[in-house]
C-alpha cells in the first residue's frame, strides 16, 4: 500500500431525513400524554413557503400515502383530511442537531455540520479503536436508531461522494480509490447540484453521473460552470475540499471508555484524575503546559456535558489540574447528571504554551506570582473568569478610561509591571475611591459663574449644600475619538455639610460650548462622577 493511500482521509456521512418529525415525536414519547395509536397515525411537519404551508418533514408512514417534501398543506389534507399536523420549528431541529454532533464527538473529535439534516465525521485513523469501518458505521447506526431517528450513512474517501450515497445507498463502504466506481450509476440528481444544471444534464442525454463523467472535463465546465465541474470531481475521488469541524482540535486529548457505565462522584473524581495524568505525561514530552482544559462526559443515552476551565499560566502537574476541576465540578449550579451513568469521559487541552523555566529557588517574587495565580485559577474555577478582573492603567486624562478592568488569569503578568501614578504625601487623592460607571446628572439652582462650583445641588432627590471646595481641574476631552462632539469638564471636589465628599464636574464651558436649537448659549448641566470616602 502506499503512502499516499494510507494517508488518505476517510469521511461518514450521516443524513436524518426524517429529522423534524422525528425531533417531535421524541418530544411526545418522552412528555406525560399517552399516545396510544396517535403515534402510529401518518405525521408531517408544516412551514410556510411563499406565502403558502408546504410539507416540510413526514414520517414513514404519511411518505406511504404518497405525500412528499414540498407538497402544499392543502392538497395534503385533501388526499388525507386527518393527517396530523405540526409546525415546523427550524431553530429545535438544528439545536438537535447539534446535540448529535455533540455526541459523535465520541468517535472522532473532527465533526461537521452538513445542513440543513446532515453530519460529516472525519473517521481517518480511528475506525480500527472501534473494530473497523463497517463496526463504526454500524454502532453509529444502531445507537440513533434506539433515538428514534431515522438515519442514513455511508463513508467514502470524499465528504461529497459520501454525501451522494447517503441519499440513495445508505450503508455503502466505498474503498479507497473507488469512488467513481461507487456512484457511476447513480442520477444526477444526487449530486445534489442547482435545478437549472440538472435539467439541463437531462435534456443533454446525461442521466447518471457515470454519463457526466465520461464527457471531457473541459465540455462539462464551459457547459455548467466551474462549480458544477469541481463538485462532479470531488465525488468522483478526485481530490476534495476540507470539512469544517462544529470545534477546533484540541492539542492533546486523552479519553476513558467504560464497558460498564459510571455514575458515581467518587468514580468521576478518579478518572479526571487519572486522565490528568496521562494528560500532563503526553504534554511534558514536548515541554508545554495547559492554559484551557475541557473535561467532556458522555452519558449512555447520547447526553454530552462539557466543563472547561482556563489558567493565568501553563499548568504543569495533574494534581492542579484535578484540583481546578474539583472546584468547577463543586460550584457548578446544575450539577451533573449522569443519568443511567457515563460511558466515556474526555480531557482535551485546546491551549496549551511551552512552559519558560524560571529561576525559583532564591526569587520570592516568582514565589509569589506562582501562589498568587493559583489563587486566581481557582478562584475562576469556581465563579468563573469573567468575574476574576483586575485594573491596568491606560495612557489618557479622561477618568472614566484611565483605568481598563482585564481578566486576572491573563493579564498577570502584565499587572506585576506596571506602575501606576504615585500619590503625593499629605494631599488628598486627586481621584474617588468609587467612580460611577456612568456620570449621574445633578440639578444645580446656581453656581458661581463663569468657572466656579454650585453653592448647593440635589442628587438622587436629596438637596446637599456645599461647604468646602477644591478646584476646578479642567480636563478637555479627546477631540480625536469624540469627533468635536465632546465638551469640556471642570471637576470639583466638593464637601456637604454632613461631611460627605463628591466628586462633580460642569459639563461645557459658559456661553463657549453648550447651545441650544437655535444657537444661543444655554447653561451646561451638572454630573457626580464619583464619592471620596
Amino acid at each position: 500500500m502506499s503512502a499516499s493511500s494510507v494517508n488518505r482521509r476517510r469521511i461518514l456521512s450521516l443524513w436524518l431525513p426524517r429529522l423534524p418529525i422525528d425531533r417531535i415525536k421524541r418530544v411526545l414519547s418522552a412528555s406525560s400524554e399517552r399516545q396510544d395509536n396517535a403515534s402510529n397515525e401518518p405525521s408531517i411537519v408544516v412551514a410556510k413557503e411563499n406565502n403558502a404551508l408546504v410539507i416540510h418533514g413526514l414520517d414513514e408512514a404519511a411518505s406511504r400515502l404518497g405525500l412528499h417534501i414540498g407538497l402544499p398543506l392543502a392538497n395534503a389534507r385533501a388526499m388525507w383530511p386527518d393527517i396530523r399536523v405540526f409546525d415546523a420549528d427550524v431553530v429545535a431541529d438544528a439545536r438537535t442537531l447539534d446535540d448529535i454532533a455533540d455526541w459523535c464527538d465520541r468517535f472522532t473529535p473532527l465533526v461537521a455540520l452538513d445542513p440543513p439534516h446532515g453530519l460529516f465525521l472525519d473517521i481517518t485513523g480511528c475506525a480500527h479503536l472501534f473494530g473497523g469501518e463497517a463496526a463504526l458505521l454500524q454502532v453509529l447506526v444502531r445507537a440513533l436508531a434506539r433515538q428514534g431517528f431515522a438515519v442514513s450513512a455511508a463513508i467514502a474517501g470524499t465528504s461529497v461522494c459520501a454525501r451522494t450515497l447517503t441519499r440513495h445507498a445508505s450503508g455503502t463502504i466505498v474503498a479507497d480509490g473507488a469512488e467513481a466506481e461507487a456512484i457511476g450509476a447513480l442520477p444526477v440528481s444526487m449530486l445534489d447540484a442547482d435545478e437549472a444544471i440538472t435539467t439541463g444534464l437531462r435534456r443533454a442525454g446525461l442521466k447518471t453521473i457515470g454519463d457526466v463523467a465520461s464527457r471531457e472535463p473541459h465540455e462539462i465546465t464551459a457547459r455548467f460552470g466551474a462549480r458544477f465541474s469541481t463538485l462532479l470531481r470531488h465525488a468522483l475521488g478526485q481530490g476534495d475540499a476540507p470539512i469544517n469541524p462544529r470545534k477546533p482540535l484540541p492539542d492533546y486529548i486523552v479519553e476513558k471508555r467504560f464497558a460498564e457505565p459510571i455514575a458515581t462522584d467518587t468514580m468521576i473524581a478518579m478518572t479526571l484524575s487519572r486522565l490528568a495524568d496521562t494528560l500532563v505525561t503526553s504534554m511534558e514530552k514536548q515541554g508545554k503546559g495547559a492554559r484551557r482544559l475541557e473535561a467532556s462526559f458522555f452519558r449512555t443515552d447520547g447526553a454530552v456535558r462539557s466543563i472547561m476551565v482556563e489558567t493565568g499560566r501553563p499548568v504543569t502537574k495533574s494534581a492542579i489540574i484535578d484540583r481546578l476541576f474539583r472546584e468547577r465540578l463543586d460550584a457548578l449550579a446544575d450539577p451533573l447528571d449522569p443519568g443511567f451513568g457515563f460511558d466515556m469521559v474526555r480531557l482535551s487541552a485546546s491551549r496549551t504554551e511551552i512552559v519558560v523555566q524560571e529561576q525559583r529557588d532564591l526569587d520570592s517574587h516568582v514565589h509569589d506570582n506562582d501562589e498568587l495565580a493559583a489563587l486566581i485559577d481557582r478562584i475562576a474555577a469556581r465563579i468563573g473568569g469573567k468575574r476574576v478582573v483586575m485594573h491596568l492603567p491606560q495612557d489618557t486624562h479622561i477618568p472614566e478610561r484611565a483605568v481598563l478592568a482585564v481578566s486576572a488569569q491573563h493579564h498577570l503578568a502584565a499587572a506585576t509591571q506596571v506602575e501606576w501614578p504615585a500619590r503625593t504625601e499629605s494631599e488628598p487623592p486627586l481621584r474617588p475611591l468609587r467612580l460611577f460607571e456612568r456620570p449621574e446628572p445633578i440639578k444645580v439652582p446656581f453656581a458661581t459663574v463663569p468657572d466656579g462650583p454650585p453653592h448647593q445641588f440635589t442628587w438622587r432627590r436629596a438637596l446637599h449644600a456645599v461647604v468646602r471646595v477644591e478646584g476646578p481641574e479642567r480636563i478637555a476631552m479627546e477631540w480625536w475619538r469624540q469627533d468635536g462632539k465632546a465638551l469640556t469638564r471642570d471637576y470639583f471636589r466638593v464637601e456637604d455639610a454632613e461631611g460627605l465628599r463628591f466628586w462633580i464636574f460642569r459639563d461645557g464651558l459658559y456661553e463657549g460650548e453648550v447651545f441650544d436649537d437655535e444657537g444661543k448659549p444655554m447653561s451646561p448641566g451638572w454630573y457626580v462622577h464619583g464619592l471620596f470616602a
